[in-house]
């Protein structure tokens, strides 16, 4: 049974976005850990960012109420909504202090707690200025900052198993001459080993420069490059190996190709092949994330291609032959 976002926030399966952003907002504060030291304040805290994160996308808002978090997750069945119907999945980037940055911009939200407490009457005297770096002038005006800019980056598997680096070149407005003008730049990107689909790569302020409002942060999020003989699956490979019926019942090698180059030789002459048969080859997937000294597995599972048809001949042959 996955995760119940709406009970999370405490609000109906049919609200809208005003009542979802105003559940996100009282319950932020109420379990923010520099506020709240309770036990479990922070995990709270975090489960109520990734509630709002997918109620608050429509994208994700509609798998999940189509499929539940198995699906948001695990990928759509058949492609489900996904654009182009390529299959959509969200994993929570696991820092909800990012969620609660973007959602209250600049302003300090806690301010109203202390707007009616004199002994909060002077900067020098408030434990939450330094917290959000904002005086008291900044409170009269703040400056909120744009959504984030997230672009999508289809990395290979070849290039996840030996990381890289990715030149991705951004177009912004820049004050030019009195004026906004539009400049391009380039992003590098350090692809570490091993890094999963999701995961993602934050530059800071680099969007849209010279407005009155602080300038967007610009992301990009590592997808899956679609592979012609693998699928991922964390740190494992699968690889589907197609045999005859023949080879399956008779015995055969099987040539299995390695991510990265190179083949390895499967010996099932003395075996049969059944249609649920997975063979594991230990080491040979993709590194840990967080050990890329180590590598999950290479799965080999197999498709057996049965003959369309026989001759009447043939069905009594091994009518008499078969068990």
């Amino acid at each position: 049974m996955g995760k119940d976002y709406y009970k999370i926030l405490g609000i109906p399966k049919n609200a809208g976005d005003d009542e979802i952003k105003k559940a996100y907002r009282q319950l932020a504060l109420k379990y923010h850990p520099d506020k709240n030291k309770s036990p479990g304040a922070e995990a709270k805290f975090k489960e109520v960012a990734e509630a709002y994160e997918v109620l608050s996308d429509k994208k994700k808002r509609d798998i999940y109420d189509a499929y539940g978090e198995e699906g948001l997750k695990g990928g759509v069945p058949g492609g489900g909504p996904g654009v182009n119907g390529e299959s959509f999945t969200y994993t929570f980037h696991g820092d909800p202090r990012a969620t609660f940055a973007q959602f209250f911009g600049n302003t300090n939200p806690f301010q109203e707690f202390f707007a009616f407490d004199d002994s909060y009457g002077s900067s020098s005297h408030d434990p939450l200025n330094s917290l959000f770096n904002i005086s008291r002038s900044s409170r009269s005006s703040p400056r909120r900052q744009d959504p984030p800019i997230e672009y999508d980056l289809y990395i290979s598997l070849e290039d996840i198993l030996t990381g890289c680096k990715k030149n991705m070149k951004i177009t912004r407005k820049v004050p030019r001459n009195g004026r906004l003008e539009r400049e391009e730049k380039m992003l590098t990107i350090d692809v570490k080993p091993g890094w999963k689909a999701g995961t993602k790569v934050t530059f800071p302020k680099e969007g849209d420069q010279g407005t009155d409002r602080i300038p967007a942060d610009v992301v990009f999020v590592i997808r899956d490059k679609p592979h012609r003989f693998f699928k991922r699956e964390g740190s494992d490979i699968k690889f589907t190996a197609q045999v005859t019926l023949k080879q399956a019942l008779c015995g055969c090698t099987v040539n299995v190709p390695l991510l990265g180059g190179g083949n390895m030789t499967l010996d099932y002459k003395n075996e049969i092949i059944w249609p649920d048969t997975v063979k594991r080859v230990q080491g040979h997937g993709l590194p840990f994330p967080k050990e890329p000294s180590k590598r999950g597995d290479l799965v080999v599972s197999f498709d057996i291609r049965f003959p369309r048809d026989l001759s009447q001949k043939t069905k009594n042959m091994l009518a008499g032959i078969l068990p």
